[in-house]
């Protein structure tokens, strides 16, 4: 069980621009490699330690094209020292096909989605599915990928969409194949996964092993209410458009740095310090070396 005191020094990662949403709903995500790197360089110098990246093609139709995350890591690699941590996740496409680019990029960390889910994107305006599936992650598959990020020196960084998610965690860490300390991501509010109230991030935190390290990623405009209850109870955060378009005044935000300006603004007000790259890399990297 988790110890509930805060991280002196909090991780800050920017979530640039995901998969599901377009610039009709709004119009500063960044499509095309350059753009996610410029993002993903104004998100450093905003205060983000790590830069979790999606690619696309130029329209903005979700891609898994290794050249495209190879011109990402390339990009940002040369401007800035953010951490890289790469989405692995998709519905239609192989394990083998969403991770292609991962002996290339080689990023510090990448996504391991740690459970199946009915998966959808919810228009709460136009009262129906923008989009639905089935999001898939069989254990087999985590076991592959899982073997697939040891031997290439990659961190796992956990994706739990819901309560049972992080319990999946156990057989690997019995087996072995995990390796502590464990790195969390506690995803609430996606349609299909665990509702973003206060209740359930507590529930979930309760199911951690001690000395894990966790992250919130809140959906939408419960967001911000969370990172504050997180920050309260030792988690690191997660902003960025593609979990959040607005700032807590309700404005669009135009930027990732500008909801990277509001994170960091949050985690100083409570007596908090940021984590630099340096720092955060040596809680990303302890114990995976």
């Amino acid at each position: 069980m988790q110890k509930l005191t805060p991280q002196p020094k909090v991780m800050i990662t920017a979530a640039l621009t995901g998969s599901l949403t377009t610039r009709k709903q709004c119009p500063h995500l960044p499509y095309t490699p350059k753009e996610i790197a410029d993002e993903a360089v104004r998100s450093y110098e905003a205060g983000a330690a790590m830069v979790h990246v999606h690619v696309r093609e130029d329209d903005g139709t979700p891609s898994w094209r290794p050249e495209l995350f190879e011109e990402v890591a390339a990009l940002t690699r040369s401007r800035c020292p953010v951490l890289l941590n790469f989405s692995t996740g998709g519905t239609g496409q192989t394990i083998q096909e969403r991770t292609a680019n991962l002996p290339k990029t080689r990023p510090d960390m990448a996504a391991l989605n740690m459970g199946s889910m009915n998966y959808a994107l919810w228009s709460s305006r136009q009262k129906k599915f923008l989009m639905s599936g089935v999001f898939l992650n069989p254990f087999q598959e985590i076991e592959w990928l899982l073997g697939q990020m040891n031997d290439l020196g990659i961190v796992p960084e956990m994706e739990c969409f819901d309560a049972g998610h992080v319990c999946n965690a156990e057989p690997f860490l019995e087996s072995g194949l995990l390796k502590e300390p464990l790195h969390y991501s506690l995803i609430l509010g996606v349609t299909g996964g665990i509702k973003a109230t206060p209740a359930t991030l507590r529930s979930m935190v309760d199911l951690l092993p001690e000395n894990a390290h966790w992250q919130l990623i809140g959906i939408s405009r419960e967001q911000w209410p969370l990172v504050d209850l997180s920050l309260e109870m030792g988690g690191h955060i997660r902003v960025g458009l593609e979990d959040n378009f607005y700032t807590p005044d309700g404005a669009m935000a135009k930027s990732n740095a500008e909801l990277v300006e509001v994170a960091v603004k949050k985690v100083r007000s409570r007596g908090q310090k940021v984590a630099t790259v340096d720092e955060a890399r040596a809680i990303v990297k302890q114990g995976h070396e």
